[in-house]
């Protein structure tokens, strides 16, 4: 049977090239992630770096399960179902927006290395994942989401499904030090110029801090000013608090949507973004969205590390 592979056959991973662009973002989209919102932001973000968009989506193919015996080329064309309208669907969005977009179904054991090797083969800067807040004491974004944000290849975004703001007038950015605050300060930039909205860049600092920690806030939030050059509306602000997250989540109730970037620490499974970022995306009262700076060189190590011992 030709949609059958033979017993023993070595499954090889195929290779795809895509031309060539100065920016790459792919979007993750799995039933019921509503396709409107993160499609929303990836456009802003493509089109702010003159790139496009690439829409993943991955059919499961448990090891254990008959299902598995099929080619993947006659499970996409059989079974992709749902997949297929999600990605049909975001590309008629897409329509008239004038920028560019892709959509590749793929059949994978495991979804999270599905789109960790996806975003290395096709050459993606970042990867744009939906968030959908369940509760679950072991896992920060659930394991998915967290297994792509600890090992993607690329820049992580990760935007909480539930609260999507029907306009875009203010965006809230706390101000904090590292490469993720620099990323959460280029996405917010990017939404705010699609949209025409202000920026509201936040600096929390202890009660009663020394002149020098009030120095250094001031200049933190100054440095992260300059990088949004490209936004006429932009304030810094600069307030003592008990508590950081709690002073965060009271801030998002007057903006439309919070870009925070994850908190620099060791990279564990509880410790995904910090105990900060995810306490405000739980909490939050607009649309959240958490970035991470990609570890490039050890994650595409990784991943050809994999391809060679598939050979």
């Amino acid at each position: 049977m030709e949609n059958v592979r033979p017993p023993g056959e070595r499954v090889t991973t195929k290779t795809e090239t895509l031309p060539s662009v100065d920016y790459r973002i792919a979007v993750a989209l799995q039933t019921p992630t509503p396709v409107e919102q993160l499609l929303r932001t990836a456009l802003d973000l493509a089109a702010d770096n003159d790139g496009e968009v690439l829409i993943v989506s991955v059919i499961t193919k448990p090891r254990s399960s008959p299902f598995s015996l099929f080619t993947d080329e006659f499970i996409k064309r059989e079974f992709s179902g749902d997949r297929r309208e999600i990605l049909d669907r975001a590309i008629a969005m897409a329509d008239g927006s004038g920028v560019p977009i892709r959509g590749r179904l793929l059949v994978a054991h495991d979804v999270p290395r599905a789109i960790g090797e996806a975003v290395s083969e096709f050459g993606c800067d970042a990867v744009l994942l939906g968030w959908h807040d369940r509760r679950r004491p072991e896992a920060v974004f659930g394991r998915n989401v967290d297994r792509v944000v600890t090992r993607a290849p690329c820049d992580v975004l990760v935007e909480k499904i539930g609260h999507t703001a029907d306009s875009v007038e203010r965006i809230l950015l706390p101000a904090g030090k590292g490469p993720n605050t620099e990323l959460a300060a280029s996405v917010a930039s990017a939404i705010a110029v699609a949209n025409d909205a202000g920026i509201d860049v936040l600096r929390l600092i202890g009660t009663d801090p020394t002149p020098a920690e009030r120095t250094d806030a001031h200049r933190q939030v100054t440095a992260i000013g300059e990088l949004l050059e490209p936004v006429s509306d932009v304030s810094l602000l600069v307030k003592e608090t008990e508590s950081v997250a709690e002073a965060i989540i009271e801030a998002t109730g007057d903006r439309d949507i919070t870009v925070l970037g994850a908190t620099d620490r060791t990279w564990t499974q509880r410790l995904v973004v910090g105990p900060t970022p995810e306490k405000v995306g739980r909490n939050a009262r607009s649309t959240v969205i958490v970035t991470k700076r990609g570890d490039r060189l050890t994650s595409t190590l990784n991943y050809w590390l994999r391809q060679f011992g598939r050979s």
